[in-house]
Formats: structure tokens, C-alpha cells, sequence
């Protein structure tokens, strides 16, 4: 079985977005958020397919949607719940080598299968902005940090922020 591992950027305020949209720019995040990705399935709900606007290249997207007029473009799946967005997930991280698949959001489908998420790349975004959907709560004493690396704003970036992993600890 190939590890699920989720990709999310955390406001101070736990606000991961505002109006189907981040609330911040922050580039370097971007190109992290691309890095992680590449070549593998990236599992998500449809409003945050919808937000991103196009298919990310060099990634096998995985569309979890009640919508049934929902038409994605060529190159995506589209499942009708979470469970079988983790099945065919498995099945495409086999059949292109990945390492693990990716789980990108939005709140929605991060409340539906964090319970099963194996490791975390969290983006600690230091803003407090308004937003209508939020990161939902964990037991963090049930995850090791393995990494922390702070960041100034750079060119492109609104706020300072932290990139940091954390693997599941297992009993």
C-alpha cells in the first residue's frame, strides 16, 4: 500500500481558505506545493479542483464529487466518494511508480480521510486572515515533526512561513 500523504498551507487562525480561494500568495509555496506533487495521483474535492482553474501538469488528478453534471476535463478522474478516490489513488501511484499519493484538499475531503493521511507536509502561513474553511482539528500528540524549515517572505511571497513534515506515530 502506498502511503497518503497530505499537502495543506495552515494560517495561524487554522484558515486553509477564504471564498474557494487561498487568502495569501505565497510563490514559494507554490513551487513547494509542485515539488511534493509531481508524478503522483492528487486526490481532491471539486471546488478546489474548480479554484485551481486548469489540470496541474504532471500529475494524476482524482476528483471526489456528489455533483453528477460535474464534466472534468480530459486527464481526470472523477469518483463519487472518498474511499474510492483512496482505491484508485492506489491503483495510479502502482501503475506510475509513485511513492505515495497525495491528498490536497479542501476542508471537506481533509476531514473525510485525515484519519487515514500516514504523513503531513504542512505549510505554516504567518497570517491571520478571514476565511471560510479551515484545516479541521487533530491530535498532534499522534504525529512526529521530522522537519521545520522557516522562511522570510521572499520575492512573491505575502507572509513568512514554515515548512514542515510530520509522519504518523504508530502504537
Amino acid at each position: 500500500m502506498k502511503p497518503l500523504a497530505a499537502v495543506v498551507a495552515i494560517a495561524e487562525n487554522g484558515v486553509i481558505g477564504r471564498d474557494n480561494r487561498l487568502p495569501w500568495h505565497i510563490s514559494s509555496d507554490l513551487k513547494h506545493f509542485k515539488a511534493l506533487t509531481l508524478g503522483k495521483p492528487v486526490i481532491m474535492g471539486r471546488k478546489t479542483f474548480a479554484s485551481l482553474g486548469r489540470v496541474l501538469p504532471g500529475r494524476e488528478t482524482i476528483v471526489v464529487t456528489r455533483d453528477r453534471a460535474f464534466s472534468p476535463p480530459a486527464g481526470v478522474f472523477v469518483v463519487t466518494d472518498p474511499q474510492a478516490a483512496l482505491e484508485l489513488g492506489q491503483r495510479r501511484a502502482e501503475a506510475l511508480g509513485a511513492a505515495e499519493i497525495i491528498l490536497a484538499g479542501g476542508a471537506e475531503i481533509f476531514r473525510a480521510l485525515l484519519d487515514r493521511v500516514d504523513r503531513l507536509y504542512v505549510t505554516y502561513v504567518a497570517l491571520s486572515p478571514p476565511g471560510d474553511a479551515f484545516f479541521p482539528p487533530l491530535d498532534w500528540s499522534k504525529w512526529e515533526e521530522i522537519r521545520r524549515e522557516p522562511h522570510a517572505p521572499g520575492k512573491g511571497d505575502d507572509a513568512a512561513f514554515v515548512f514542515a513534515d510530520y509522519v504518523r506515530r504508530h502504537a
